[in-house]
């Protein structure tokens, strides 16, 4: 099995002071969901896990956002309804993730330790 070489689906949210990001499952469960609200969020995200990327757009380096982040732009420490936020007033985005180049198992070849 090839590992990445596939296409992710994120929600950007550029907040006052931070730039906020939620992986989601698919775009087709996204666009449901903004079109029912009765679709569980379970089956939208890829999991509940807020992302800031300190001010580099949708694209920097990517960490968990603190409590203090998520009380400071939207006026609550809980991640489940910051996600919902951002997935209301986020923008949707696709991008594809090169499959990995490079050694598949150093322990099979010249590369062991002798």
């Amino acid at each position: 099995m090839t590992r990445g070489d596939v296409t992710r689906v994120k929600v950007h949210y550029k907040g006052a002071d931070e730039d906020f990001v939620v992986f989601l499952d698919s775009v087709e469960d996204y666009q449901k969901w903004q079109s029912d609200k009765s679709v569980p969020l379970a089956q939208v995200v890829s999991s509940f896990k807020v992302f800031t990327t300190h001010k580099h757009g949708a694209q920097g380096m990517m960490e968990g956002a603190s409590k203090g982040m998520l009380e400071n732009e939207f006026g609550t420490d809980k991640e489940d309804e910051a996600v919902l936020k951002i997935l209301e007033k986020g923008s949707l985005q696709e991008f594809e993730m090169a499959e990995r180049q490079g050694r598949k198992n150093d322990s099979n070849g010249p590369y062991i330790s002798r």
